[in-house]
């Protein structure tokens, strides 16, 4: 079965954790119908979007389609089984393509609220993870 993954981090193409995602890229770039908080977090400067809808920016990313084994290896990566890991959530995203705009619903890997503190945010709202930002980025020891 093939799943659609919205990817606003590290999973992106060209960025630190792509060769963790083994997907294949729906062209285009696609923007959350509603805001989000996405920031860079704690010391490793790890892009979250925090689960909670109405609030900091629209964020831009990329849609892979993914079948179970590469979802896996997504699950991994951003933790979903432990207490303060990532949570699957599905997002409403807009595409527009020769100016004409259509949504697609797509999971994505958010923060819960309850696991973030203004102490530990370095940067954001962001409506993007950059290059530049990824710069910062690093990976988990």
């Amino acid at each position: 079965m093939k799943h659609l993954v919205f990817v606003y981090g590290t999973l992106k193409e060209n960025f630190p954790n792509f060769g963790k995602n083994q997907g294949i890229r729906v062209p285009g770039i696609f923007t959350t119908l509603e805001r989000y908080p996405l920031y860079l977090m704690g010391e490793r400067f790890s892009p979250c979007l925090i689960d909670t809808p109405g609030h900091g920016e629209r964020v831009s990313g990329q849609v892979f389609e993914v079948d179970e084994a590469a979802f896996a290896t997504m699950d991994t990566l951003e933790r979903i089984t432990e207490a303060d890991g990532y949570q699957r959530v599905v997002l409403e995203l807009e595409f527009v393509q020769d100016q004409d705009a259509r949504t697609i619903k797509a999971c994505s890997y958010l923060k819960q609220a309850a696991h973030c503190t203004t102490a530990m945010v370095r940067a954001g709202p962001l409506s993007e993870y950059t290059l530049g930002h990824a710069t910062l980025y690093q990976q988990r020891s």
